[in-house]
């Protein structure tokens, strides 16, 4: 991800100090890390399936309201598998920090991003044990809930065609140099770093090479790619200059609050109507996660119903 985005590339459109409701549950206050998770889980699915970024704004206040009901029952959630004590095997256990560790880059990182965090592994495999202990409590609240039709599928993107109509996009690569500080000194040692750059992709270097060995932004350990993203996503001068470039072409030097790029523009997409074929799966997953959000909606009312909740 990088730091290019007005958000984040999950879609997170909400500065993290923003102030929120202060929730307790059974006298117990929610951390408002835990709300703002939520916030952010919220407003990825949506943004990754199909709701474009002026719309996420407009609901930014009910997806708000809805992060702080999921964190409440997210808390009850945990509370009652607790409760229940569901088994979870040591084997479990180790397999979920595997997957961790290979996100991370190997034992070494895991080990270091433990230090940073200043927790042990010994409790982060506790974090684990009792998170998939809740994902035992979801399965097993969920497992009547059918897959939906083809039918089903078929008529929700029927209704919902508009929504998800493809924007215009584009795909590309990026470097980053960002001055070491405010002084004109710095300004223009960078400037001139990121020229000497461009002369060597003009001159036929690779550009994800270049990206990878110089890059300042986290998106040169990927050579530089950004990924698909759609206008208004990035920072104004970078989106200016991106939509404006042609296929194939590396842009002059651009600078923004970051400090200075070039872009190298690898393909674009015009605006268009959506296809079903293209959109099938993210349709049936977006009704896969819709039915199952109001089984455990039931479920955690349920729960709610025999909870103190407080909200200030």
């Amino acid at each position: 991800m990088c730091r290019l985005c007005k958000g984040s590339r999950n879609g997170s459109l909400r500065k993290k100090d923003e102030t929120m409701q202060k929730v307790k549950v059974n006298g117990q206050q929610i951390p408002q890390e835990a709300i703002q998770f939520e916030l952010e889980r919220l407003v990825r699915f949506y943004a990754e399936h199909g709701m474009p970024q002026d719309q996420v704004r407009a609901q930014m206040p009910a997806f708000v309201q809805k992060a702080i009901e999921q964190a409440i029952g997210a808390k009850l959630l945990i509370d009652e598998a607790n409760k229940l004590d569901i088994p979870v095997s040591d084997a479990e256990v180790d397999e979920q920090v595997e997957k961790i560790v290979k996100q991370v880059g190997g034992r070494e990182a895991f080990q270091n991003a433990l230090k940073q965090q200043k927790t042990s592994e010994a409790d982060f495999r506790e974090q684990m044990r009792r998170g998939r202990r809740v994902d035992k409590l979801v399965e097993k609240a969920v497992a009547e809930v059918g897959e939906p039709t083809e039918d089903d599928i078929r008529k929700h993107f029927e209704a919902h065609k508009v929504e998800y109509a493809k924007g215009e996009r584009v795909l590309a690569q990026h470097i980053l140099i960002t001055p070491d500080g405010d002084t004109q000194v710095s300004k223009d040692e960078a400037r001139a770093k990121i020229v000497s750059i461009r002369e060597r992709v003009i001159g036929g270097k690779d550009f994800a090479d270049e990206a990878a060995a110089h890059s300042m932004c986290p998106s040169g350990k990927e050579g530089g790619s950004l990924g698909w993203f759609s206008r208004g996503m990035m920072v104004p001068e970078f989106d200016q200059a991106v939509f404006s470039m042609n296929v194939g072409e590396v842009s002059d030097i651009i600078e923004t609050q970051f400090g200075y790029h070039i872009i190298f523009k690898t393909d674009h997409e015009a605006a268009g109507e959506a296809d079903f074929e293209q959109v099938r799966d993210q349709v049936r997953d977006f009704l896969r996660h819709a039915r199952r959000g109001e089984a455990m909606t039931a479920y955690v009312a349920e729960l709610k119903a025999k909870a103190e909740i407080e909200v200030a």
